[in-house]
């Protein structure tokens, strides 16, 4: 099941926009946190031609009756919803198959992710060959363990991926739609953009953000369950970068016509 809701009003009408960019927010019982956050992105995007598209991935913390009325304010917002939780990158991919712009940024619904620096993603997105731009946390606002686990991880992703990318857990991330949607799909595949996208011939930019404490609710991940499944994951990934190869671009050399 799926609810969509908050298109753009026109001299009194409602009707289907394409913006420049759509804001993609996967979010499970983040209640408290969208509302001020959805001020903050239209803050940051003020002037620019975009939509906001909240998935609230199987929340049960009235998610949908905070974000309607939030879209009594904010035209620019949409809402999916997922009747049961399917994870945060069937989220993403949700919220991309949605979206009617060309360009993606993404960031979390917990508001660790600052909406400022969506613009620069953006910039960054534009110059010629990239395909993704990732957000790289210089400061961490995770418990010591965490950072830990989470440097760790990071660094035997990097030693077997070769994705020249120190922090691919950030939310806050902006690329093609065309090129995200051509990428194999599986869960958790957004930890493993950068690798997936160079692996696709385009190249992976950086911008380092900082990451501000939770200001609600608390965290969705342990430190093992998220060890566990990330390196049965990495396995997998290997084996596709070392299996897939590219197709090259054909043309067809005469087209018939009656």
């Amino acid at each position: 099941m799926s609810i969509v809701f908050g298109h753009r009003d026109v001299g009194g009408d409602r009707i289907l926009v394409s913006p420049r960019v759509a804001i993609v927010i996967p979010s499970k019982d983040e209640a408290e946190s969208l509302g001020e956050l959805l001020n903050e992105i239209s803050t940051a995007l003020a002037g620019d031609d975009f939509e906001v598209i909240v998935v609230d991935d199987g929340s049960s913390d009235g998610t949908v009756g905070v974000l309607k009325k939030s879209a009594e304010r904010h035209p620019f917002l949409r809402c999916l919803v997922h009747a049961q939780s399917c994870g945060k990158s069937a989220a993403i991919l949700t919220g991309v198959r949605a979206a009617r712009a060309p360009l993606i940024a993404t960031l979390d619904g917990d508001g660790q992710n600052d909406p400022r620096f969506l613009p620069a993603l953006l910039a960054l997105l534009d110059e010629p060959g990239v395909g993704l731009v990732a957000g790289q946390r210089i400061k961490h606002a995770h418990s010591q363990a965490k950072r830990i686990g989470s440097r760790l991880a990071n660094r035997l992703r990097a030693a077997l991926l070769h994705d020249n990318t120190n922090d691919t857990a950030c939310g806050l991330k902006a690329f093609r739609r065309e090129v995200f949607l051509r990428l194999p799909y599986f869960d958790t595949m957004h930890r493993f953009l950068p690798a997936l996208v160079r692996h696709d011939g385009l190249a992976v930019r950086h911008l380092d953000v900082t990451d501000r404490a939770r200001r609600h609710g608390r965290s969705k991940y342990g430190i093992l369950d998220r060890a566990m499944v990330g390196l049965v994951d990495l396995i997998g990934v290997c084996w596709l970068i070392k299996r897939g190869k590219p197709v090259t671009e054909a043309k067809e050399v005469f087209v018939k016509t009656n």
